[in-house]
């Protein structure tokens, strides 16, 4: 593929971003270095959109897309880390909204990779973002829709080379919301790493009466059985925020030992989201009483 077609294809993709760019929040297309977090795991996302880099020898596994306007930033990232872009041959996604899916029709077109994910949320990455509970009727939450390559189930694994990476469904944020776990070796021992697809209720979120997606709550609490029952001792997510990323890779720097092996933060994280959610459910319920 020519580097004018691949500039044409960026350009009409951005066109059709615009209108989501008021949701845009200030730091999700904010550069951020990109360097490696544990074995052949790397970040190559924003400052406030997390994006991975998972490296094999038979090819690259990416997660998240992010906004349409973010691909090429991620290329940039991966290619400063002295990976390839066009290696990549797996493309995965944390939830379908549009912050961490956006992109995936440009990084398809300009890589190959197929496209996986989570059952529930096919149908809205297949519409461009159409079919989404609190934000299908938004326009600025709309993407350019991309075709699915393999859909995904609870449990699922998914392979390249000796990398295995397990999709758990963890719905409520989005039906489809997909928590990703994998082992990784580094100095002679093997971690669990768990990747958060989001554990949050947005602002808006009918956790009562919602004829849209009625088991909502049950979801909720469903993902937090999962997420209480994942063994972790690398805590990421589809945010840095999540995890505290910025301050991490601070830390880091400095030489410390290796601040994103967290299993503590994991667990603190994961129990005050739960009681967030479990505080808004009970406000609305005894609103409806």
């Amino acid at each position: 593929m020519s580097k004018v077609f691949r500039l044409m294809i960026f350009l009409s993709l951005f066109a059709f971003a615009s209108s989501a760019l008021a949701q845009e929040a200030s730091d999700w297309t904010n550069p951020f270095p990109p360097y490696r977090v544990i074995g052949n795991i790397y970040y190559v996302g924003s400052q406030g959109l997390a994006s991975y880099l998972i490296t094999t020898p038979q090819g690259n596994i990416l997660i998240n897309s992010s906004l349409e306007k973010s691909v090429p930033m991620i290329r940039e990232s991966v290619e400063k880390l002295g990976f390839r872009f066009s290696d990549t041959k797996i493309l995965l996604i944390s939830h379908a909204h549009w912050d961490h899916c956006a992109g995936s029709a440009a990084v398809k077109e300009l890589t190959g990779a197929k496209y996986m994910v989570m059952d529930a949320d096919v149908p809205e990455i297949e519409a461009g973002g159409k079919g989404n509970f609190q934000y299908g009727d938004n326009p600025t939450s709309r993407y350019q829709p991309t075709k699915v390559d393999r859909v995904l189930h609870d449990g699922d694994e998914v392979r390249l080379g000796d990398t295995v990476l397990v999709a758990h469904l963890t719905p409520g944020h989005t039906k489809g919301t997909t928590t990703w776990t994998m082992k990784v070796a580094d100095g002679g021992k093997t971690y669990n790493v768990v990747i958060v697809g989001s554990p949050n209720v947005n602002a808006g979120y009918k956790l009562v009466n919602n004829a849209l997606y009625p088991q909502i709550a049950s979801d909720y609490e469903r993902m937090f059985r999962v997420m209480k029952s994942l063994p972790c001792d690398v805590f990421l997510g589809a945010h840095g925020n999540y995890y505290g990323m910025e301050a991490k890779y601070d830390r880091m720097k400095q030489g410390v030992p290796n601040p994103f092996i967290d299993p503590e933060g994991y667990k603190n994280y994961i129990a005050e989201r739960e009681q967030t959610f479990l505080a808004e459910l009970a406000r609305q319920k005894a609103a409806v009483q």
